[in-house]
């Protein structure tokens, strides 16, 4: 299980946009993503909420940390950055690393949230010598063996045949991101782990899954389903960054969930 630290962390760069009065909708991304990972959710959705969404601590414009950083601390940026904000309670959609960020959440903050969305994500994410691997092995050679292989792993070969020019935007912004912060985040994705948890997440979730996802798979998002009272799931026709791939399915499910 993931240490306990929650030292915190310095606070997140974020937007904030929408009607003023709005129920609030927050994003958090993918490991070496940033909040523009989103902006095609924000466009279908700000008419209706106000869309708040950040960079993950290291990623974009959110400063890196001297040291280690665990799963706690990244839940806690989110509660210090509602809290910053005054608000007192959300919807919290997460991809990836942010939907792992989102089952924290549930575990640990469950007032604060009105309604959660895990997408692309598990209660334990790969194995923790793979992520110390990787970790190692950005901070020795930088991002460009990750960077490499990362279109394999996000996308369909469908897609990439389709769409190479947001597929390489992508790819492009993975390899220019900080590796000191990817390094970090690596490390925390290594100890985290919830599965003996989620059973205490009483928010009303909504598990979205990429029927090609090759990082976390259907019997992932299966076994959250079965351990989350009341989850309801979602397949796409996608892989790992389904928000992306199945974009109009994606912000369609969320928009009936949240209704």
């Amino acid at each position: 299980m993931q240490a306990a630290n929650t030292t915190p962390l310095s606070a997140p760069a974020y937007t904030l946009e929408g009607p003023a009065g709005a129920p609030v909708l927050m994003f958090s991304n993918s490991l070496g993503t940033t909040m523009s990972l989103w902006e095609q959710q924000a466009a279908a959705l700000r008419g209706q909420y106000r869309i708040l969404r950040y960079d993950t601590h290291g990623h974009g414009r959110s400063a890196n940390a001297s040291g280690p950083v665990t799963l706690a601390q990244l839940g806690q940026d989110v509660l210090d950055l509602l809290d910053s904000l005054q608000l007192d309670k959300v919807s919290f959609c997460g991809i990836s690393m942010g939907g792992l960020i989102g089952l924290w959440l549930g575990v640990h903050a469950g007032e604060r949230l009105q309604r959660l969305i895990v997408a692309n994500t598990a209660a334990k994410i790969g194995s923790a010598d793979a992520w110390r691997s990787r970790a190692e092995q950005v901070v020795e050679n930088g991002m460009d063996g990750v960077a490499d292989g990362a279109a394999g792993r996000w996308f369909t070969p469908a897609f990439i045949a389709r769409e190479p020019a947001l597929v390489a935007g992508m790819i492009g912004q993975l390899r220019v991101t900080a590796t000191r912060g990817y390094a970090a985040c690596c490390l925390a994705l290594a100890d985290a782990d919830l599965r003996d948890r989620i059973a205490a997440i009483h928010a009303p979730t909504l598990v979205v899954a990429g029927r090609d996802d090759p990082v976390t798979t259907l019997a992932d998002a299966h076994f959250l389903q079965q351990n989350i009272v009341g989850a309801t799931g979602l397949e796409l026709a996608a892989s790992h960054l389904s928000n992306l791939e199945a974009s109009h399915e994606f912000s369609a499910g969320l928009e009936k969930f949240l209704s």
